[in-house]
């Protein structure tokens, strides 16, 4: 798992028909921003754990989707 801070959401108008409904966020990692798939409906500003690869593709059972990085989690306290 990874650990990152969420600092923004990105909106996509178009996107493939497999994308399931959930938000795109850009999540800060290590000084790097990445994009992360967010079913929970985190804001920015939240501390959140990531699983990447065929890990997080997994998550969707019902249909492929294409999801690299997943949020799996959010972080309450330390």
């Amino acid at each position: 798992m990874i650990r990152g801070k969420v600092t923004g959401r990105v909106w996509s108008s178009k996107h493939i028909e497999t994308m399931p409904s959930g938000a795109l966020l850009e999540v800060e990692v290590a000084g790097s921003i990445i994009v992360a798939f967010d079913p929970l409906g985190c804001a920015e500003g939240e501390e959140v754990l990531i699983t990447q690869g065929s890990v997080a593709a997994a998550f969707f059972t019902k249909q492929k989707a294409p999801i690299d990085a997943l949020i799996i989690g959010s972080i309450d306290e330390t």
